[in-house]
């Protein structure tokens, strides 16, 4: 195993190893390296699409479609907009691009990493989307994990980094979730 450089103290060694196992596959297949690029940066708009139509137009009661509206409004507010953004200001660790001084497949910003802010989105609206429809729930589930792997295979997140945001996105979800029951 390389020797983790100095920078990076305070990550532990299984997060650098998985990071390292992953990231290793970057940047030696263009075919892979855009499918990574598309799921890291790009299938979010698929989800968004997805949720705009079941709820739009498959949900036909306009009070479930504000109580789940309002579900995922509000926990994308208390998961991305405030648990995230207050963790990154007490704790802003440093994306593995910048600690590693690897090229990302991905432009980014010098910003915290720790959580992901796409995970604490994405992975509420994937909950929602459950919400709405099981079979289509499964599907954006699989598809906010795969962007999660997709962000740390093109350098812009560590493992915990995910994990810390799907967490905090559940968390948030099922707090909102039993303030606001959805209609059946």
């Amino acid at each position: 195993m390389k020797n983790i450089p100095q920078a990076s103290k305070d990550m532990n060694s299984f997060d650098y190893s998985l990071f390292q196992l992953i990231n290793s596959l970057a940047h030696r297949n263009k075919i892979i390296d855009w499918l990574a690029v598309f799921f890291a940066d790009y299938s979010q708009y698929l989800l968004i699409i997805i949720a705009i139509f079941l709820l739009l137009l498959k949900e036909k009661d306009w009070r479930r479609r504000i109580s789940i509206g309002s579900v995922f409004a509000l926990s994308a507010i208390l998961s991305r907009g405030l648990i995230t953004e207050i963790i990154r200001f007490f704790y802003a660790r440093p994306r593995p691009f910048a600690v590693l001084n690897i090229s990302p497949l991905i432009n980014h910003n010098f910003t915290a990493s720790f959580p992901s802010g796409h995970m604490a989105f994405y992975f509420v609206l994937a909950l929602t989307i459950f919400l709405l429809n099981k079979k289509w729930g499964w599907f954006s589930v699989s598809g906010v994990i795969l962007m999660g792997l997709a962000r740390i295979f093109t350098g812009l997140h560590w493992p915990t980094d995910i994990l810390g945001g799907i967490l905090i996105a559940i968390f948030s979800y099922f707090l909102v979730k039993k303030i606001i029951p959805s209609k059946r």
